[in-house]
């Protein structure tokens, strides 16, 4: 007769173990779906309470369903903001919005942050731009540690004035998890490597600690090395975004 397996022997541990397996199988399946999900309803619910108070409750789909319906109001600001671009580029849009903006410069304070604000919004999100769309590397916070970089765009006059003869360019340095923080200086052009890799991609090596690797992360490798070296790296036309 064959003998039954003993609790806790081999067969209990492996099943133990495919369970284990299983779960976390499962989990890493699940998780990006219900983070990104969560996310997105965060993001169209915030949108939606937004606008709710300043549409009559007649164009509102709730009013006529007994249930709930998300996304209204995204719908209403993209409508509404492609609607404002066609509007401000015609001759009286761009009247108009000349003299909203003349009043606003005469506003003491206000004027500051409009102006502030407005011109972060032209840089980050103008089309023919192209700052923080080039990604670099930098030795910091050492010599021989390199980090990876978002090129910003070269010093104002009165920055450059003040800096020393070479020529200096600035660069944002995201930290982890959270790429959104981190620190920006300026470091000279001639030590600022510029490497073959989309935003995206650098954005989710930063988020991930390095867990998450880009193609082409071996021919980055090469290419800090050599810069250490002061030498040119055969793999710097071989990497892909």
């Amino acid at each position: 007769m064959t003998p039954e397996p003993k609790p806790g022997g081999p067969f209990h541990r492996s099943l133990a173990a495919r369970v284990r397996s299983w779960f976390f199988t499962g989990l890493v399946i699940f998780g990006p779906v219900a983070a990104t999900a969560y996310i997105a309803w965060w993001v169209v619910d915030t949108i939606d309470n937004w606008v709710k108070p300043l549409a009559p409750a007649s164009l509102w789909p709730d009013t006529y369903l007994p249930v709930h319906v998300p996304g209204f109001g995204v719908v209403a600001v993209v409508v509404g903001l492609t609607l404002l671009g066609f509007f401000a580029a015609n001759i009286a849009g761009r009247t108009l919005l000349r003299i909203g903006e003349g009043l606003v410069e005469r506003t003491p304070v206000v004027r500051g942050l409009y102006k502030s604000f407005k011109q972060i919004f032209e840089t980050v999100f103008s089309q023919g731009g192209d700052h923080f769309r080039r990604v670099g590397l930098v030795e910091f916070p050492m010599k021989g540690a390199w980090s990876v970089v978002f090129i910003s765009a070269e010093p104002a006059r009165a920055v450059s004035e003040a800096l020393p003869g070479r020529t200096m360019t600035s660069v944002f340095l995201p930290c982890t998890p959270n790429p959104t923080t981190g620190f920006y200086f300026f470091v000279p052009t001639a030590e600022l490597i510029e490497i073959d890799m989309t935003p995206e991609d650098a954005a989710k090596l930063v988020m991930s600690a390095g867990l998450i690797q880009p193609e082409g992360q071996a021919a980055l490798a090469s290419m800090a090395r050599a810069a250490q070296l002061g030498k040119p790296s055969a793999a710097a036309g071989a990497v892909t975004p």
